[in-house]
């Protein structure tokens, strides 16, 4: 009997649009929209959902290179991202589990199989999508979902016995390479763990993760790590915009000049302000995506990923640039009415020498 049985997915997801209209993308695939999303199986209240659901869209299965066939299927997000899931499934030894984690991450066959799909499939729903974007920015990530593991003797391990005997091969697996790590590294990657009952395992790295529970325990987990990584392409995307305004503002400080330079200023504050404004709201939009209790198993599970996939720091980048260009907004609208005034004073001057002028003359 092989020692593993499970499934390797990959996740790889692109930003398309600022936001899609999931009410329309339903009407155009024919779907409905699920009573609740992720279906939690510990105990969770009503609360702990998406806002908007995930439109699901099935696709054909295929084969890669290799000859292996894989399944698929598409989530759209109510903020402009769609998730591609590419699904393997496996029965093997550990050995063939490493190289198979290894050539999925590296071979990049996958990734590049995925963005054809995902081209195809977003032609077909255009209507639906609001402000599309030229240029789609990616992530990848992958999940190896263990169903079953045994020991050489055949017996069913659990998650602290598995972490305990397997550890080695975890780590390589969760970094995607075939020799063994350093014992340093080793305990970096095996120090992300979570467990809920005995039996279960979650270890989460920046690149890959392990889900070691059945099917039905595992599906709201892979939903969560889906949407660490969506998130992280979204403050990806915010962070880009507001290095571009931050930018073109610093550029037009630099070759101000002139007294009515301050009302050019002036334009250019508003227009930047209106931007940030935008990014305000739709960051806002998608971290209210999905509602959580703070101590639930499925919080710490999503604040554990999003720490290691990097939404954090994108999202402490974004809050940066926010606080940045909103002072940069306040002093060129100061700018501008110290401009302002002092324009209205000179005018009051000019007024008066003018109306003073015809006195001076008589005298």
């Amino acid at each position: 009997m092989p020692a593993c049985r499970g499934s390797i997915s990959a996740l790889l997801l692109y930003d398309i649009a600022e936001e899609t209209n999931l009410a329309e993308l339903r009407k155009l695939l024919g779907s409905v929209a699920p009573v609740r999303s992720p279906e939690f199986r510990q105990p969770a209240p009503i609360y702990v959902r998406f806002e908007q659901a995930p439109v699901v869209e099935p696709c054909d299965s295929f084969r890669l290179a290799t000859g292996e066939s894989v399944d698929a299927r598409l989530r759209y997000f109510d903020y402009g991202v769609v998730s591609l899931e590419i699904e393997l499934h496996f029965q093997c030894e550990w050995d063939e589990l490493i190289a198979l984690s290894h050539r999925w991450i590296e071979a990049g066959e996958v990734e590049q199989r995925g963005l054809e799909i995902v081209r195809r499939h977003v032609n077909q729903i255009k209507t639906a999508l609001i402000k599309p974007y030229q240029d789609w920015l990616d992530e990848a990530y992958y999940v190896v979902h263990l169903h079953e593991v045994r020991d050489a003797a055949g017996d069913l391990l659990n998650g602290p016995a598995l972490l305990a005997q397997q550890g080695d091969e975890l780590a390589q697996i969760l970094r995607g390479e075939t020799q063994n790590l350093s014992e340093g590294e080793r305990k970096e990657v095996l120090s992300s763990s979570l467990s809920y009952f005995p039996a279960d395992l979650l270890l989460v790295g920046w690149l890959a993760a392990v889900v070691y529970d059945t099917p039905q325990g595992a599906a709201p987990i892979l939903e969560l790590l889906e949407y660490a990584n969506t998130q992280l392409l979204e403050y990806r995307r915010y962070d880009e915009i507001l290095s571009g305004v931050l930018k073109h503002t610093y550029a037009e400080l630099d070759r101000r000049g002139g007294l009515f330079s301050s009302w050019r200023l002036a334009r250019e504050a508003k227009h930047m302000n209106r931007l940030r404004l935008e990014v305000i709201e739709i960051t806002e939009r998608a971290d209210n995506a999905i509602k959580f209790l703070s101590d639930m198993f499925y919080a710490r599970a999503y604040r554990l990923a999003a720490a290691k996939v990097g939404a954090n720091d994108y999202r402490n980048l974004v809050d940066q640039k926010l606080k940045t260009a909103g002072e940069l907004y306040h002093f060129m609208v100061n700018e501008f009415r110290e401009a302002r005034s002092f324009l209205l004073e000179l005018t009051i001057v000019i007024i008066l020498i003018i109306e003073l002028i015809p006195v001076l003359k008589i005298k």
